[in-house]
């Protein structure tokens, strides 16, 4: 698969009639957080990156959001794409949102998985994630909060193992981007067609966070997921799926153009 502007992706093709959808995962994620039925959404030209410093691509992981949006617009210059739809789960939904508010002329919607305008992370995961030594336990307690009762062990322990394999400094940095984040005041900035989504049992983010996002943000619909927690698009990804599909339906798309 190739890799642009320092960034691995994935690439899906489909209707160029149709618009371009760019997967955001979260933090200590790679693609590979997005599931099959989402990285292959029939019909739809689908491009799922590794963040930097994340999976397979290079340089080093950042400390803040704007940061990171920085890279994806990079990114999304360099391969071509004037205008896309940018799907984040968590830390990536921070990033949707921050290209939303300062790129709107490359955002034709957005998909807000599992996140908010305001994402703190409790002070003990930060102290477990500030000492390398203390990786393990700051996974241990994402993982217990990032699931429903309903979760497979499976699904479960392999989202561990790829947290676990990640740079530490890299974790740090994404949960300090995460704790630092805070566009309560400037959310109801963007006018693009908007879908939210949360499980009903996310501890990491709340369903009130999804519910003040699709009240403050003009064009937003709110999708509830029942018996999912915050990785919502790995315990329930054909719903999360469906959901995408009927969003992206409505949302008008001009090829070559920014909006």
């Amino acid at each position: 698969m190739p890799v642009v502007s320092d960034l691995y992706y994935t690439f899906r093709g489909g209707d160029i009639e149709s618009p371009p959808i760019v997967l955001l995962h979260g933090a200590g994620g790679t693609h590979l957080n997005w599931p099959s039925a989402i990285r292959r959404l029939p019909g739809y030209r689908v491009y799922a990156l590794d963040l930097p410093g994340h999976g397979k691509s290079g340089g080093p992981g950042q400390q803040s959001i704007p940061l990171y949006a920085i890279h994806v617009m990079d990114w999304l210059e360099a391969i071509g794409l004037q205008q896309a739809v940018f799907v984040g789960h968590s830390m990536g939904g921070a990033i949707a949102l921050a290209l939303g508010i300062h790129h709107p002329e490359h955002v034709a919607g957005l998909g807000l998985v599992g996140t908010g305008a305001r994402l703190r992370v409790h002070p003990e995961i930060l102290e477990y994630a500030a000492n390398p030594t203390m990786l393990h336990k700051a996974v241990e307690k994402i993982i217990a909060w990032s699931f429903s009762s309903h979760a497979g062990a499976r699904l479960v322990e392999s989202i561990a193992q790829r947290m676990l394999a990640i740079r530490p400094s890299v974790l740090l940095g994404d949960l300090q981007a995460c704790n630092e984040f805070d566009v309560i005041d400037k959310v109801s900035r963007i006018h693009r067609p908007t879908l939210v989504i949360c499980g009903g049992y996310d501890q990491m983010t709340p369903l009130r966070y999804s519910q003040y996002l699709a009240g403050a943000i003009p064009l937003a619909q709110l999708v509830v997921v029942p018996n999912a927690g915050h990785m919502v698009m790995l315990e329930h990804s054909q719903d999360v799926a469906k959901a995408l599909a009927s969003f992206l339906i409505s949302i008008a798309y001009h090829p070559g153009e920014t909006l």
